[in-house]
């Protein structure tokens, strides 16, 4: 089946680079892209009239949340009663599932509805670890894969796995504690998965390898990942060089920085990608370590998984996009938080990078949404992906330009970074599949799913208090930011 969509502007690509087609046509047909530009003379199924919209490749977000958001926990306690929000010493060692087995399942569905809806159309998901007895089941991942797929997400999944958790000791210090075996055994079952899942619901599902921290694994365990990485063929995302407390303690533990260490361990190259990766040499809140770690990323061909909107909210920074850009650093974009915007995300990282390098040079909106698309696609090796042209997958979306709140209409891409947000995108294409239109998603009832998102986060949120090592009460732990008035009950 041939589509043709007509719209105000399309974003096509010219084999270099993004152009802007004024007034354009795209036309796939099943799942690629046959045609981008003007005045398409052959037959055609279904016409769409996208109309004052700007016709765009998907978004590409390789750390997209995957489960219900605890950051709303998180976002502004301080450094000393942000301990309180990880495991005691005593929890290590009675941990267990918070969450059904149900609940777990919903909340990938959650989750990947959100991403939709926000015009992602490839996402490599993150969850949290913290109210799990330790990491991902099996379970939890498979039934991610079949939401994925029934929604018609192209996702890159793998189930997370560590060989130790941060835990606070009753005097207030972090420390590790280690369980090298179920490290072993998460790997073991995240290759399982992938032999058992890539490539499954016509090449939507694609394997990853996902360990957790860097400071929570081991090196052996690291090692392995990425033979298993090189044998497979997939991907790798490790969160590294993104913290105070993991930089200092990796640099104990081996005298090197986060990024020298896996430098040195072979783990660095074109499949592995690093999300956060601002800790390194030079970073202004660094202050060890010698040599360029910059250097090592480049030269490896590393991808930096660049996350702007919940690394600002924590106060901290990529220093900066614009100079990772000129030193040859591939950049990709995550999202990490709630909401999956990338209109947040692209304003975010740009106006950060130009404050701190006092120039839009490098740090433009243009140069973001390619790290969004393209950097995106060159770390999964896909030509095909990251950009509307003949031969390209059919993953579309329509962003409208209608909206009272956007103004006037200069350059698409500068005016809808600007003024525009997720819940602009009114269309979105996968694979040659329709999976949202007009802000609906076929077969999921948002209500419904927002209504026991709620419900799971109350679960999730209640859960801390068993694992606070102080045991704070929940009007301690949980401060508002305003004092809270209750209706008082009668009877």
């Amino acid at each position: 089946m041939k589509t043709k969509i007509t719209s105000k502007f399309v974003i096509g690509f010219d084999g270099n680079d993004h152009v802007i087609v004024k007034d354009g046509e795209l036309v796939y047909e099943n799942d690629s892209i046959i045609f981008v530009g003007h005045d398409y003379d052959g037959e055609v199924d279904e016409v769409i009239h996208a109309g004052n919209a700007v016709v765009s490749p998907g978004f590409i977000d390789l750390n997209a949340l995957g489960d219900i958001d605890h950051d709303l926990i998180h976002l502004e306690v301080d450094a000393k009663r942000s301990k309180n929000l990880l495991w005691s010493t005593d929890y290590f060692y009675k941990s267990r599932e918070v969450m059904t087995a149900e609940e777990e399942a919903f909340k990938s569905l959650y989750a990947y509805t959100q991403l939709i809806l926000n015009g992602v159309t490839t996402a490599m998901p993150i969850t949290c670890s913290f109210y799990k007895k330790w990491t991902e089941t099996y379970e939890e991942i498979e039934a991610a894969a079949h939401h994925a797929g029934n929604l018609g997400l192209r996702m890159y999944l793998g189930s997370s796995f560590q060989s130790g958790t941060r835990v606070i000791k009753p005097n207030g210090d972090m420390v590790v504690y280690w369980d090298e075996k179920e490290g072993e055994l998460g790997l073991q079952r995240a290759v399982n998965f992938i032999k058992n899942y890539d490539g499954a619901y016509d090449g939507l599902i694609r394997g990853m390898l996902a360990p957790e921290r860097i400071e929570m694994q081991t090196p052996e365990n690291l090692i392995n990942t990425k033979r298993y990485s090189d044998e497979l063929g997939v991907p790798i995302k490790l969160h590294a060089a993104q913290g105070a407390y993991e930089f200092e303690e990796i640099h104990r533990r081996h005298n090197k920085t986060p990024i020298r260490f896996l430098y040195d361990l072979g783990f660095l190259g074109p499949r592995t990608g690093i999300p956060h990766a601002h800790f390194v040499t030079g970073y202004s809140k660094v202050e060890e370590g010698t040599g360029d770690d910059l250097q090592l990323l480049t030269e490896t061909g590393t991808t930096v998984i660049h996350c702007p909107l919940v690394i600002g909210r924590h106060g901290s920074a990529l220093e900066t996009f614009a100079k990772y850009k000129r030193r040859g650093i591939n950049l990709a974009i995550g999202t990490d938080t709630f909401p999956p915007d990338f209109f947040q995300n692209i304003r975010t990282a740009s106006m950060v990078s130009r404050i701190l390098e006092g120039s839009v040079q490098d740090s433009t909106y243009a140069d973001v949404f390619r790290a969004a698309t393209l950097g995106g696609a060159q770390f999964f090796g896909r030509e095909d992906l990251g950009r509307l042209a003949p031969g390209a997958k059919a993953d579309i979306i329509v962003v409208d330009l209608d909206g009272f709140h956007i103004g006037p209409v200069e350059d698409p891409i500068r005016t809808m970074i600007m003024s525009g947000s997720g819940r602009d995108v009114k269309m979105s294409i996968i694979n040659g599949r329709t999976v949202m239109r007009d802000r609906q998603i076929p077969g999921v009832d948002l209500e419904e799913v927002r209504i026991k998102g709620q419900t799971y986060f109350d679960k999730m949120r209640f859960s801390y208090l068993e694992r606070d090592y102080q045991q704070l009460p929940e009007e301690e732990l949980f401060q508002p930011s305003f004092r809270v008035i209750e209706k008082c009950q009668k009877g």
